[in-house]
């Protein structure tokens, strides 16, 4: 169980943009990458059978940026459980020596495989990303 989550991107040639630097949509891929990778680590397997999330907003604070060749490591952590089908990350990026570069916060909505719909997040099913705080177990 946990709220926080990250992983090591390295921006390659197909990531850089006509200025140098990791192109913005290549942000929002690793945000989307950290994402689905939390939730696949530590969603039980008949939730992630059941449900899919989608985003529904974005809100992205560029600080810095990085050339080719460089690593970065992104977090996602969730800092409030959900609002009915909707539920926050917030993301953070930061390069070798720990420098800010991105901050970001996006909105995901569950949607229920079946039919299609959204759906509010059950509790068991946010319970393995709350902060300890927010947790009943």
């Amino acid at each position: 169980m946990s709220d926080r989550f990250s992983l090591t991107f390295t921006a390659r040639p197909e990531h850089i943009d006509a200025n140098g630097h990791v192109n913005n949509t290549v942000w929002v891929r690793w945000m989307e990458e950290l994402a689905v990778a939390h939730w696949d680590a530590h969603a039980a397997p008949e939730h992630r059978e059941a449900y899919v999330w989608v985003v529904t907003r974005h809100e992205i604070d560029y600080r810095g940026n990085v050339t080719e060749g460089a690593e970065v490591t992104g977090e996602t952590i969730i800092k409030d459980g959900p609002r009915g089908a909707r539920f926050d990350r917030h993301y953070e990026f930061r390069d070798a020596q720990g420098k800010a570069l991105v901050r970001a916060k996006s909105t995901w909505a569950m949607v229920d495989k079946a039919s299609g719909r959204l759906l509010r997040v059950p509790a068991e099913v946010a319970a393995p990303f709350l902060p300890r705080s927010d947790r009943t177990d």
